[in-house]
């Protein structure tokens, strides 16, 4: 899909993985719509790029719907969606108090797994009622933010590492129901990067990291995430998969 001109969304989109994904989409030509729950970083997102800044909660699906037909009453229906809304889940099973607190764990599944699922089927019920477009027919891409969590889940994870390996296990069967309206779903899976999230990683976690066989031996840059999506978009061979993005790393069980 040639990305000039496309309608866009993306979650998250004031900070970190987001903020750059709005950007590299800006700058490619396509007209984006940047959800975020907070109201002045998406103002300044909004400013620095000229595109369409709508402050929602996508744990609200009533938020959701209404920032959706905000997005296309000035857009038109996004062709691209990119799930980047997301919380940490620092916590255990069982801690020092006790089971896990059902109230915090709701939280962070509400968050990044229910609510990427619902922007991705709220925008893909409008995509399935646009033309065709390219060699291939396609109607729309969806990526969605998933970690390598989901596949090194470590002690102390319990609720993100489920929300992030549901999500990974969300890619293919969607990707299957949406085939036959040309709607593609991808996931990526971020190692460590330089963005907001990364400031609660604890010090040994970052000394660790750097002793480990991995090629660059530094955090990604949001930026690299960013030219990942924008190559989804264009390539349409990117289909039903989780991809990692990480320089090779492995997390340690803690």
């Amino acid at each position: 899909m040639d990305v000039a001109k496309q309608s866009a969304i993306v979650t998250g989109g004031a900070s970190g993985l987001g903020r750059a994904t709005v950007r590299a989409l800006s700058e490619a030509g396509a007209n984006v719509a940047i959800l975020d729950l907070a109201p002045d970083a998406v103002d300044v997102v909004a400013r620095e790029t000229g595109e369409l800044g709508i402050v929602c909660d996508v744990s609200d699906e009533v938020a959701v719907t209404n920032a959706l037909d905000h997005a296309q009453e000035r857009h038109r229906v996004a062709r691209i969606v990119v799930n980047c809304a997301g919380v940490p889940g620092d916590m255990r099973f069982v801690g020092r108090t006790g089971p896990a607190d059902m109230t915090c764990y709701r939280k962070v599944i509400e968050v990044n797994l229910l609510g990427t699922v619902s922007v991705m089927s709220k925008a893909v019920a409008r995509m399935i009622d646009l033309e065709p477009i390219g060699d291939d027919g396609e109607r729309g891409v969806v990526i969605n933010t998933s970690s390598i969590t989901a596949f090194d889940g470590q002690i102390g994870q319990a609720a993100y590492a489920v929300s992030k390996g549901a999500l990974a296990a969300v890619t293919l069967p969607a990707a299957r129901e949406f085939a036959g309206w040309g709607v593609r779903v991808i996931a990526i899976a971020p190692g460590l990067f330089d963005t907001p999230m990364s400031t609660i990683v604890p010090d040994r976690v970052l000394a660790s990291f750097r002793e480990k066989p991995l090629f660059p031996k530094c955090f990604g840059k949001p930026e690299e995430y960013a030219e990942l999506v924008l190559g989804i978009c264009r390539n349409a061979m990117f289909n039903g998969e989780t991809i990692r993005l990480d320089a090779g790393v492995r997390l340690e069980p803690r």
